[in-house]
């Protein structure tokens, strides 16, 4: 797993990205401007479905902007 953060304008806009990658080729992603998870592969979307059926797992993703990105640049 990767996670990258993108800073536009400054800390005004911040996107969270985390990529899920295996044997070198991504399989499924969670990008905060989209706000679910997104399969790549076809195991992709079977664990995309099964992260963005947990509500506890999307909270913990949509919050690490704020968390991570925002909170490590201040």
């Amino acid at each position: 797993q990767r996670t990258y953060h993108y800073f536009i304008n400054g800390t005004e806009k911040v996107r969270f990205v985390r990529r899920y990658i295996y044997n070198q080729k991504q399989y499924m992603m969670f990008d905060s401007d989209v706000g679910v998870f997104v399969g790549d592969t076809p195991y992709g979307e079977t664990q995309a479905r099964c992260c963005n059926g947990i509500p506890e797992i999307l909270e913990d993703n949509r919050a690490a902007v704020d968390t991570f990105c925002r909170a490590g640049c201040e």
